[in-house]
């Protein structure tokens, strides 16, 4: 499984060519065409990029950041569950095996979206926003109670990939690391070329490649390309806090190569 893969495409096809997953998908893929084809959630995913980008000069928070935070957390829940880590968000509320990639599917598409209130505390922008939208959505396909602690374990997903909430399921675990694995170059494309040089910017631009595996002795690994040091600020700062206290510390083994072809490199080999 490769996490460069960010097509929706591959989303529906649950990143699994081989075929050998046993866990049920149906409700996901009617989820995630849903998504795709709503005029709602499709507008609050370019909207939220202006605050970011046009007015704050931030790396991209838009619709193609929110297609590979989906994308690859959809596939840190498929390579966990292989490893057999056990998700709790939606048992604990007596859903069913198939919700738990819905809750990530959601909270993955709709967590960014307080952007278009102001950049600052937008993760809590983010809550009466999604609210609102699932509402509207949810019924579509479950009853009410179902409903209910759906957009509860959705809304908590949200709110804890900020580091200052804790999460408290795994399916939470799985958003707020995720959202620190879209690092690539062509993140930080748009305020690279209107001349931002800070940090977030300039270590993106560092970090050629992100793939995720599964681990010879953890669940998933994380491979991280990156072709200078300043890719490190990246993993040691962003990711690291993203991991701390997500309760997939020690399912997760995060491993960072410079690649760069030369001998006078300050850092060859960063792992978590």
């Amino acid at each position: 499984m490769d996490a460069t893969d960010t097509d929706d495409a591959q989303n529906r096809r649950r990143y699994d060519p081989e075929g050998d997953h046993a866990f049920p998908d149906e409700k996901l893929n009617e989820v995630l065409s849903f998504i795709e084809s709503d005029t709602e959630i499709q507008t609050y995913l370019d909207a939220q990029n202006v605050n970011a980008v046009t007015r704050k000069g931030y790396n991209d928070h838009g619709r193609k950041h929110i297609e590979i935070v989906r994308n690859r957390s959809l596939i840190l829940y498929d390579l966990l569950k292989r490893g057999n880590v056990q998700f709790n968000g939606a048992s604990d509320q007596g859903l069913d095996e198939e919700d738990e990639s819905v809750i990530v599917a959601f909270a993955a598409t709709l967590h960014d979206i307080g952007h278009v209130v102001h950049r600052d505390e937008h993760t809590y922008y983010s809550i009466p926003l999604a609210s609102d939208i699932l509402d509207r959505v949810l019924p579509s396909f479950y009853d009410k109670e179902d409903e209910i602690r759906m957009k509860g374990e959705i809304l908590h997903a949200i709110l804890c990939h900020h580091t200052e909430e804790d999460p408290l399921t795994t399916e939470a675990g799985v958003i707020r690391v995720a959202d620190a694995l879209d690092m690539e170059h062509g993140r930080s494309r748009i305020p690279y070329k209107k001349g931002g040089r800070g940090i977030n910017t300039v270590s993106s631009q560092a970090i050629q490649r992100v793939t995720l595996t599964q681990g010879d002795t953890v669940p998933v690994l994380v491979e991280i390309e990156m072709l200078n040091a300043a890719g490190v600020y990246q993993v040691d700062n962003l990711l690291k806090a993203k991991l701390h206290d997500s309760g997939l510390e020690d399912d997760i083994r995060i491993v960072a190569l410079n690649v760069r072809d030369d001998t006078d490199q300050l850092v060859e080999r960063v792992e978590l």
